[in-house]
């Protein structure tokens, strides 16, 4: 593409060093129908030099800080600096840095990356979020953000968040289907072997994270699910094909998605609806049949609660963007 979109990844000692990697292999996999990168992802330090870990090695960007100048997005990946992380202040050259960003610039932190974006006031009165493990710290030092600390992203809008480490995969993840639809995600997730897909309201806090290998957990009927989304399933089905009372199937559910299978079924129904929308001329009510959720008037209640726009509203967002 001659003008690929400009991703500067802004890394500041002590930098998470898995979370500083997540934005260069998640964007640099995401390609056009041609084959020509949609990013140009450049790891950046504000004065140019090595970025310290706080696993014991550095890295050095290979971007000079003029690419810091006015990205079209720049992310903040996990960091235990000193002043954001523990007394809720910027250096004067981060923060003059932050304040010359041109307000067009789309800003993205992942873990603790969002005590950066509370120390310059960019969360003041907006949703954010955290890794779990820092809730106590944040909401001690930016009281003034409406932080939501169970989640594994926000988006709001032009600043995004995320919780830790894999949840900043989902994010970007997620910045990729909003910026080119479901297929450019899809491939991008498939060149990382990573889930294409997790909702940003789901739980960060997941009781089981290994698959069960005595096959009694359900990831069958979780695959069994995905295969009759149209199908007007129950609980009770679920639980049959699981083999399990209704009370254990949502117990054992819950513990290994962090979510009841009601609601997963619904992410399920409304990511097929939204990959419809972007990659076929179905109608409207062809959409709501096909994805589970019966009605056209059913799949606009859900979509405007979840992404807040109408099926036809979002499918001329990403045709046009895809």
């Amino acid at each position: 593409m001659a003008n690929p979109h400009r991703i500067a990844v802004l890394g500041l000692s002590d930098i998470v060093g898995f979370d500083l990697v997540i934005p260069p292999q998640v964007f640099s996999s995401a390609r056009d129908e041609h084959g020509e990168p949609l990013y140009d992802v450049q790891v950046c330090s504000l004065d140019g030099g090595p970025i310290r870990t706080t696993k014991g090695f550095s890295i050095l960007p290979g971007a000079s800080p003029d690419f810091l100048a006015a990205p079209d997005t720049l992310i903040i990946p996990g960091t235990y600096a000193e002043g954001p992380y523990t007394d809720g202040s910027l250096s004067p050259e981060l923060a003059g840095y932050l304040a010359g960003l041109p307000g067009t610039t789309r800003i993205m932190s992942i873990c603790t990356g969002a005590f950066v974006l509370a120390a310059a006031g960019l969360l003041d009165g907006r949703p954010a979020t955290t890794h779990w493990a820092h809730v106590a710290r944040f909401r001690r030092l930016y009281p003034q953000v409406e932080l939501h600390p169970d989640v594994l992203f926000v988006d709001d809008g032009d600043v995004l968040t995320s919780a830790g480490m894999a949840a900043g995969i989902d994010l970007c993840l997620h910045v990729l289907r909003r910026d080119h639809g479901s297929e450019v995600a899809n491939r991008a997730a498939r060149s990382c072997v990573v889930p294409p897909w997790r909702d940003g309201g789901q739980s960060q806090f997941i009781e089981r994270p290994l698959p069960e290998t005595s096959g009694s957990g359900t990831a069958p009927t979780r695959a069994w699910l995905l295969e009759r989304l149209a199908e007007p399933l129950t609980l009770d089905d679920a639980a049959a094909h699981a083999g399990m009372s209704v009370r254990t199937f949502t117990r054992r559910f819950r513990e290994e998605t962090g979510t009841s299978p009601l609601d997963w079924l619904l992410q399920q129904r409304i990511e097929h609806a939204r990959h419809l929308l972007e990659a076929t001329d179905l109608p409207i009510d062809a959409v709501a049949e096909q994805s589970g959720l019966s009605t056209a008037a059913s799949l606009r209640k859900h979509l405007r609660l979840r992404l807040g726009t109408s099926p036809a509203a979002y499918r001329r967002t990403f045709r046009r963007s895809a």
